[in-house]
């Protein structure tokens, strides 16, 4: 196993590395620009051992001291040969990585297509959907796709606006789902309501129906719309969509975007199977 050691903080690979994890639209535009987002810790390195789409590994003498890092290192070097594996002196260590007392593994991962070019014109997207609309806090997004990688929502797209799906924090929260889906970003509203031929349904609090007497409806494929977290989804999608409430306590105002998306998805996973 051929190892580059990284020693300096000017080093050019480690400098990327960086601005791939600044915050904000500053760290979007390098993730969409290079391609590639980072992958941290040593559960979402495992999710995508054996994927050539990993194109480069990060750890330290110290990670090269942990068994399962090394066993990960040479799993997926069995089927990756051309992988880049680059050792961080200690200090730059405790420099690249948010994830305290976390095994020190990191890995360079190359981004679809879907999700680097917003796209000028769009094809047709069959099947079940989940839309996001604006949704900005990263924990929900990313919770929200662990929640649809689950419930077998596998297309979901991002409307401009929405956190960067593939900043650490959407990652962590994903714990490995963005493997497992079709992710599509940077979409504009009128974008979706030209692909998506399922029928709309947006959860919203003022929604004239049950999402408990739509039974039927869930039977077949349907497109969820969740809204933002301050303002709701936007009017595009309201005039378009079956607004669909979720019968809560009235003295509760509403419900946390995740949560509801997760009664929403795994109610229509219930009525396909009743």
């Amino acid at each position: 196993m051929k190892i580059e050691l990284i020693s300096s903080k000017e080093n050019p690979l480690f400098k990327e590395v960086r601005l791939l994890q600044a915050t904000g639209s500053k760290g979007q535009k390098a993730r969409i620009s290079g391609g590639q987002a980072l992958l941290e810790g040593i559960h979402l390195v495992q999710t995508w051992i054996g994927d050539a789409a990993l194109e480069t590994l990060f750890t330290s003498a110290v990670g090269l001291q942990n068994p399962e890092i090394v066993e990960a290192i040479y799993a997926h070097l069995e089927i990756c040969p051309e992988t880049r594996i680059c050792e961080l002196e200690l200090a730059l260590w405790d420099i690249l990585s948010d994830l305290v007392h976390a095994p020190h593994i990191a890995g360079l991962l190359k981004l679809p297509n879907s999700c680097i070019n917003p796209p000028q014109s769009v094809s047709t997207l069959t099947g079940d959907v989940l839309i996001l609309d604006r949704i900005q806090d990263a924990g929900n997004v990313g919770s929200i796709l662990r929640t649809a990688a689950a419930a077998g929502f596998t297309q979901v797209i991002a409307v401009s606006g929405c956190a960067h799906l593939w900043s650490g924090k959407v990652l962590r929260a994903g714990m490995g789902a963005h493997r497992l889906l079709d992710l599509y970003e940077g979409w504009s509203t009128q974008q979706v309501l030209s692909a998506v031929t399922a029928p709309l349904l947006v959860a919203t609090a003022e929604g004239s129906t049950d999402l408990f007497a739509i039974t039927s409806d869930l039977t077949h494929p349907v497109a969820w719309v969740m809204g933002s977290e301050g303002q709701g989804a936007s009017e595009a999608f309201l005039a378009q969509a079956k607004g669909v409430s979720i019968p809560i306590d009235p003295r509760v105002e509403s419900l946390n975007v995740s949560t509801a998306t997760a009664i929403c998805l795994f109610e229509t996973v219930r009525a396909r199977r009743a």
